[in-house]
C-alpha cells in the first residue's frame, strides 16, 4: 500500500512535535488530522510541502507547517519536503526560479560574473529579488499542484491494482476449488460405474 511507502520515509512524529521552531503551534500540533496516512492528507502535505520547498525564505519548515494545520495535511511529511532545497540543491533550483521570474517580467536575466562575490550578490539584490521571488512563487505553485494531483492518482491507480489482484486471487482460487470438486465427482462417477460393472461380473459368474 502506498500508506507503507510513506511511512517508511516519513520523520519520527515525537521529532516533530518538539521541533523547537515548530513548538509554538502548540496544541494544534495533538490534531489527530495532521498525523494520518490516507489518500487525501498525504496529497495536500505533498502540495504545501513542495510549495514551501521553492519558497525562499529562512524557516521553511515554519511554512509548511503553517499552511499543512489549516488544509489537515500530513505534518510530518510536509515539514519534511522543505528539505529538497538544501545546500547542494538551493543553487540549480533558485537558478530556474530566477529564470522563470526573469521571463515572466519580460526582463533580460542577470549574467554572472566570472567570479562570484558577496558584495556582487548584495549589489544584484535590489534588481534580481523581484523576478527571484516572483519565479519562486510560481513553480511552487504549479510543482505543488502537480505534486497533489499525482499523488491522488497514484494512490487510487495503486489501490485499484491490489483490488484488482485480491479479486485475480480470489477468482483464481475459486475456479482451482470449482476444478477440484468437478474432479472428484468425476473420478467418484468412474468408481460408481466401476463398481457396477464389478458387481454384473460376479452375478455372471455366479448365475451362468
Amino acid at each position: 500500500m502506498p500508506r507503507r511507502l510513506f511511512k517508511r520515509y516519513m520523520p519520527d512524529p515525537t521529532s516533530i512535535r518538539e521541533h523547537k521552531s515548530l513548538r509554538f503551534f502548540g496544541r494544534l500540533l495533538h490534531d489527530p488530522n495532521l498525523w494520518h496516512l490516507n489518500r487525501h492528507s498525504v496529497a495536500r502535505a505533498m502540495g504545501v510541502g513542495l510549495f514551501a520547498a521553492l519558497i525562499p525564505i529562512p524557516m521553511q519548515m515554519l511554512l509548511a507547517a503553517s499552511l499543512a494545520i489549516p488544509v489537515r495535511g500530513n505534518l510530518p511529511i510536509a515539514v519534511s519536503l522543505v528539505w529538497l532545497t538544501n545546500p547542494l540543491t538551493m543553487p540549480p533550483v533558485f537558478f530556474v526560479t530566477y529564470m522563470t521570474g526573469a521571463w515572466l517580467m519580460q526582463i533580460p536575466p542577470r549574467t554572472l560574473p566570472e567570479e562570484l562575490t558577496f558584495e556582487w550578490i548584495t549589489d544584484q539584490l535590489s534588481t534580481v529579488w523581484q523576478p527571484f521571488l516572483l519565479g519562486s512563487v510560481v513553480c511552487g505553485v504549479i510543482l505543488g499542484v502537480a505534486a497533489y494531483f499525482t499523488t491522488l492518482l497514484y494512490w487510487r491507480w495503486w489501490v485499484g491494482r491490489q483490488w484488482r489482484r485480491r479479486k485475480c486471487r480470489v477468482s483464481c482460487t475459486h475456479a482451482a476449488t470449482t476444478d477440484q470438486q468437478a474432479d472428484a465427482q468425476g473420478i467418484e462417477h468412474r468408481g460408481s460405474h466401476q463398481h457396477e460393472g464389478d458387481r454384473r461380473t460376479n452375478a455372471d459368474i455366479r448365475h451362468p
